[in-house]
């Protein structure tokens, strides 16, 4: 195991956007894959991913999970269809049309933190779809935007090696905690059905894909 692949509770904090104590007490607990060196605690990235990607899949975010209202937080000007081969490429580009969104108040400061976040570990949760996702305090309300890729994206580190190509981009204000797990949860619990994964690829427009993410 090389040094890039262990993080510390302050990264995993980060990360998973919660406190240093909660990511402790887990650990403490053994609700999160970790181990001690000496009287340190610290995690291996791959089984963090795992971990998180796992809680997605099962809708174990949030305790209780009720219906996110989808028409409140996308529309069809924040759906991209994008050619790009790299993640780099595809998160710039989402996190510029995300911005234009009158509730983003500082375009900079997302685009920094999408790719802070994406460094820290990948947000691709398996099935061709990544999630990347952010609070931040310059964002007043939750609010997404949807790529849909033409073409692999290479660089998305995934779990089970299928190329990405559906990028859900998630921006909300940092005491929006609940709000935005559940959202993630949402998501990931939609983007299981296999049948609405294709026919969002083969959309023509982004009126066809709000059609199909809103139906």
């Amino acid at each position: 195991m090389i040094d890039d692949d262990i993080l510390t509770i302050e990264e995993v904090a980060k990360y998973l956007r919660v406190s240093e104590r909660t990511v402790y007490d887990w650990a403490q607990k053994g609700d999160i894959p970790s181990g001690k060196i000496g009287t340190v605690w610290r995690f291996k990235k791959s089984e963090i991913e795992k971990w998180v990607n796992d809680r997605l899949s099962i809708n174990r975010f949030t305790p209780q999970l009720s219906s996110v209202q989808i028409n409140t937080v996308i529309s069809p000007d924040r759906i991209l269809f994008l050619n790009y081969s790299t993640k780099r490429d595809v998160l710039l580009a989402l996190a510029d049309n995300l911005a234009a969104a009158p509730q983003v108040k500082n375009r900079q400061e997302l685009s920094g933190e999408i790719l802070k976040r994406e460094e820290l570990m990948s947000t691709a949760i398996g099935r061709g779809i990544a999630i990347p996702h952010v609070r931040l305090s310059s964002v007043t309300d939750l609010v997404v935007s949807i790529g849909i890729s033409r073409t692999d994206i290479l660089d998305f580190q995934t779990l089970d090696d299928e190329k990405v190509r559906l990028v859900f981009m998630i921006a909300a204000a940092y005491n929006q905690h609940a709000y935005y797990l559940q959202t993630l949860s949402f998501f990931s619990a939609r983007l299981k059905n296999r049948d609405l994964r294709a026919a969002l690829l083969d959309a023509k427009t982004p009126q066809e894909a709000y059609a199909l993410m809103s139906g």
